[in-house]
């Protein structure tokens, strides 16, 4: 017998009868003698709806207010899967994140989790009951219903597991998993059936949508087992009861993967706006008048290339920011002109982020120099490079995306066999 957390997102629960089906996948852990609870995202575009009706009732809106309309769709949900599971014999009971209590701080729309008091779950699910948990949902110090941003009911689910000690979670999707890239882009891509905690914070943070990244980020520090599988799978399918290992991807600590690869997984990022600043005076503290406002601004920066005139006098800072704060980056940057000293702004939004990304780099030298040497061969020009130890960033002119995506796949040799 083990505890499980299961959690189906917004496509598992679009409509009556996909909520049936989760209820069937539910129902075969209940009947393999598993303890369960579930976390349920609210019905696919539910919560765009109301995210909509807000702003339509006003621009400026109260966010506390903000999260007590965009909660209600988890709510739905939880109710409905409880009573679905009930029909078909299984004893269940809905549960909102303030009943638990799930409390979180106090920045509503994008509060993060303080302490989950799992007690009561436990002792429910010791019972037999299966507890349904509406996602993306907590409480906050005022005593207001609090939610955790796009995406939040993946934090619920590992979040939970972690609280409750379960043995798994498994986050059940519209994928039988995590891939070696995009199927869309790479035919040929496979599915990994295990990756290392770190590899999958690198995808998720580097453009892979399977995952939140707080909720990776999350697994890792409280070494939740997290197991990606699809909902769409027939409930009673052999390969599911029978199987030690059901179709989908693991992702744990890496001394459970007996063969790491040096490559894992190819990840890109069309969500990205190039800033050059040219002719800086190069001199210190240059940098922080540069960055220093940006951050104030909450933006985040990420790669970030200088070039020294040969005589040292003047500096190029180029780097790159969210498309969505480039406009808002360059009136900052205007704001900062007299106290940088720049004498030309650019910036160009149309660039993609390409990732190579695996545990096995550290311990293998000539990894970037190759793909280097591929994207030269294909006549990829690269305008900025970030690494890290199990990590190589490149921006590219993004009309080479699909180009470069499946060069460095076919390099690395993660193409299906």
């Amino acid at each position: 017998m083990a505890r499980l957390v299961m959690k189906f997102g917004g496509t598992s629960v679009a409509d009556i009868d996909r909520i049936r089906n989760v209820a069937r996948h539910v129902k075969r852990e209940v009947d393999a003698g598993n303890q369960v609870a579930v976390v349920v995202s609210a019905m696919a575009g539910t919560t765009n709806q109301l995210v909509e009706w807000t702003r339509a009732a006003s621009l400026l809106h109260d966010a506390r207010e903000y999260d007590t309309v965009v909660a209600a769709g988890e709510q739905i949900t939880s109710g409905l899967l409880a009573i679905t599971l009930q029909d078909i014999g299984v004893n269940a009971r809905s549960w909102l994140g303030w009943q638990i209590p799930i409390r979180t701080d106090s920045a509503h729309g994008v509060a993060r989790i303080a302490d989950i008091e799992g007690a009561k779950l436990i002792e429910r699910m010791g019972q037999g009951q299966v507890a349904v948990v509406a996602g993306f949902q907590g409480i906050a110090p005022d005593n207001r219903v609090s939610t955790f941003g796009r995406g939040g009911s993946d934090t619920t689910a590992v979040a939970l597991a972690a609280a409750v000690g379960a043995d798994r979670c498994d986050i059940y999707t519209d994928v039988d998993g995590v891939y070696t890239t995009d199927p869309r882009i790479v035919a040929n891509a496979r599915r990994m059936p295990r990756i290392a905690y770190e590899e999958m914070l690198e995808m998720a943070s580097l453009g892979a949508k399977v995952l939140q990244v707080r909720s990776v980020e999350m697994a890792m520090v409280h070494g939740v087992r997290t197991f990606v599988r699809s909902s769409f799978t027939d409930p009673d399918a052999p390969e599911l009861k029978n199987a030690a290992e059901p179709p989908g991807t693991l992702i744990c600590d890496e001394d459970e993967i007996v063969e790491k690869q040096v490559v894992t997984g190819i990840a890109y990022s069309k969500d990205e706006a190039q800033i050059s600043l040219r002719r800086v005076a190069d001199k210190p503290g240059v940098a922080a008048a540069v960055f220093m406002p940006l951050a104030e601004a909450n933006i985040n920066v990420d790669m970030i290339v200088q070039n020294i005139s040969e005589d040292g006098s003047l500096t190029d800072l180029t780097f790159t920011v969210p498309i969505a704060d480039f406009d808002r980056s360059q009136q900052v940057l205007e704001g900062a002109r007299e106290a940088v000293g720049y004498q030309a702004i650019q910036g160009s939004t149309d660039v993609a982020k390409i990732s190579v990304i695996g545990i096995g780099m550290r311990s293998h030298a000539g990894v970037a120099a190759q793909a280097f040497e591929a994207l030269a061969g294909r006549g990829i020009n690269i305008r900025a490079i970030t690494t890290s130890e199990i990590k190589i960033s490149m921006l590219i002119d993004a009309s080479y995306t699909e180009l470069a995506v499946r060069t460095l796949h076919s390099l690395y040799g993660l193409d299906r066999n």
